[in-house]
């Protein structure tokens, strides 16, 4: 924790990035890690992280995301699409998952799984939507810590418009939807925002001890 609020105190949504600016690789791999390393909802991770670098994709993207720069600009694009209608068989690969990672029978989990499916596959399609949303964001909390560590700035974004990210990126087709956009790279030095304190509400009116 030495360095962690430090390195919160340095990061910020950065409005315009340095298009020169790659991420390597090997960052790149850390970052993904620390996605995958993210906490989920019983483990299930029910969303999928699509990673775009195709400058004709991301042009075709921008339109559709508020015009917004940094679409274009950033090192890389993240889009975090969750699975729109959870149903048996996603449990079912994830109590398997658990079974080989685990060295563990199938059966033995059994309870488990019939437990989750009875929380999650029972609930009306428009809640397990949102629910599943909901978990792009404690994946996006990662990408973003990480990130900072590595001195690699993360622009989170809902400013888009997910029906056209479906659309252009064939998200439907695999029952996804893109529910969070960030963008990944290095600040531009002409990006004004880098420079103005960070305003957060005082811990006093913040926080309530019972």
């Amino acid at each position: 924790m030495s360095h962690f609020i430090e390195n919160q105190k340095w990061r910020y949504a950065t409005k315009k990035f340095d298009a020169a600016k790659k991420i390597s690789a090997a960052d790149l791999e850390t970052l993904k890690e620390a996605i995958q390393l993210s906490t989920s909802s019983y483990g299930l991770q029910l969303y999928k992280v699509f990673i775009i670098e195709n400058p004709e994709v991301r042009a075709k993207l921008q339109p559709v995301s508020w015009g917004q720069s940094q679409i274009v600009d950033a090192s890389h694009l993240f889009v975090f699409a969750n699975i729109v209608d959870v149903q048996d068989h996603h449990i079912d690969e994830y109590i398997q998952n658990i079974a080989k990672t685990r060295g563990l029978k199938v059966e033995d989990l059994q309870g488990f799984g019939d437990f989750m499916k009875s929380k999650i596959v029972t609930l009306p399609a428009d809640k397990k939507a949102i629910w599943t949303s909901k978990q792009t964001y404690l994946a996006l909390g990662n990408l973003i810590n990480a990130a900072a560590e590595l001195k690699i700035d993360v622009t989170p974004m809902e400013g888009f418009e997910p029906e056209k990210y479906n659309e252009i990126l064939g998200l439907n087709a695999l029952g996804l939807n893109a529910s969070l956009v960030a963008t990944v790279g290095y600040r531009h030095e002409e990006d004004e925002s880098q420079h103005y304190a960070k305003v957060r509400k005082p811990k006093q009116e913040l926080f309530t001890t019972i």
